[in-house]
């Protein structure tokens, strides 16, 4: 586990809200030296803090208007092969491991509703999958975000060893 302070935070948060900021911008923008930059970010990437930097894409604006989770209730020996078949299905969007009646929440998304209930039927022949429930999204008031998770985490963890902060 890495060890998170005020620094990294800011840096996690310049790139969170654009991950193309350079390295000179990033310096430039923190009050710091490129090298410390170039560090920290080597740091970050290196530990597993920062997995990469991706686009965020608007599924509605490409098409994909239709945003649902799905809840599974699967055999559970067999929760290996139900994941590697939702990877096989490129509407699934990700998966995670959850406690309670189901087993595995499911994000999708689809073009139309009639796709969705395409998908969730083809979801159900995965052998392993015993029952399913859908909930419908209908807008996201609040996106995925960490950095508020971050600021609280790193409060009171100082701005660096050797950066006085601004």
């Amino acid at each position: 586990m890495t060890s998170l302070d005020r620094l990294d935070l800011e840096i996690l948060r310049k790139l969170s809200d654009d991950a193309r900021t350079g390295v000179v911008e990033l310096s430039s923008a923190l009050g710091i030296s490129r090298n410390t930059v170039q560090s920290r970010v080597r740091r970050l990437e290196e530990s597993g803090v920062l997995t990469g930097y991706q686009p965020r894409v608007d599924l509605a604006e490409a098409g994909l208007a239709v945003q649902a989770f799905v809840a599974l209730e699967i055999n559970q020996v067999g929760m290996a092969s139900v994941v590697s078949g939702l990877a096989r299905i490129p509407q699934v969007l990700e998966v995670h491991a959850t406690t309670g009646r189901e087993d595995l929440l499911v994000r999708v998304a689809t073009a139309t509703q009639a796709e969705l209930q395409e998908l969730v039927v083809h979801i159900l022949a995965i052998p392993g999958v015993v029952h399913s429930s859908t909930t419908l999204a209908l807008t996201t008031p609040l996106p995925y975000r960490v950095i508020p998770l971050l600021e609280e985490a790193t409060r009171d963890a100082g701005w660096g060893r050797s950066t006085p902060k601004p």
